[in-house]
C-alpha cells in the first residue's frame, strides 16, 4: 500500500517535468486574433510570437482559406516580415474580394520562408503553435 502514493507522486513529478520541457521547445505562436470586413474585401489579424531562440529576419506563411461548403477559397502567402525572440507582434493583412463571412476554416499550409541568426529554417514549422480567437477552425 505504501508503494501506491508513491507510484502517484513519481508519475504526477514525470508529468510536470513533461509538461516543464514541452515549455521549453522552441516555437513560432501564431493567433488568429480577428478577422472583420474592409472595405477591400477582408482583413485578417494575427499575434505572431516568436520563441525560436533568435531573431527572425524573415517569416512567410503559405495559409489556404477554406469556404463556408469546406472547399479551398484561395491560398496565399502572408509575410510577416521581421520577428524579434520572446516578441510578439500585431500584424493585419488585407484579402481583397474575400468575404469574410464566407472563411470557414484557415490552414497553415507551409512556411515558405523562416529566416534569421541561429534559427534552422524548418524550426517555424516543426515549432508552430497555432490557436485561434474567432469561431473559426485555424492550425496546420
Amino acid at each position: 500500500m505504501s508503494r501506491t502514493p508513491l507510484a502517484l507522486f513519481l508519475s504526477l513529478g514525470l508529468c510536470a517535468s513533461a509538461v516543464a520541457q514541452d515549455a521549453d521547445l522552441p516555437q513560432f505562436a501564431l493567433e488568429l486574433n480577428a478577422i472583420q470586413p474592409s472595405d477591400a474585401g477582408c482583413r485578417i489579424t494575427f499575434l505572431a510570437t516568436n520563441r525560436l531562440g533568435g531573431p527572425l529576419d524573415r517569416a512567410a506563411v503559405e495559409v489556404a482559406l477554406f469556404g463556408p461548403t469546406g472547399s479551398i477559397d484561395r491560398i496565399v502567402t502572408l509575410d510577416f516580415k521581421n520577428l524579434a525572440e520572446g516578441k510578439t507582434k500585431v500584424l493585419q493583412f488585407e484579402l481583397a474580394g474575400l468575404d469574410c463571412a464566407d472563411v470557414s476554416r484557415v490552414l497553415v499550409n507551409d512556411i515558405g520562408t523562416c529566416e534569421g541568426a541561429g534559427v534552422a529554417p524548418e524550426s517555424c514549422l516543426a515549432g508552430l503553435a497555432a490557436t485561434a480567437r474567432p469561431d473559426i477552425t485555424f492550425g496546420v
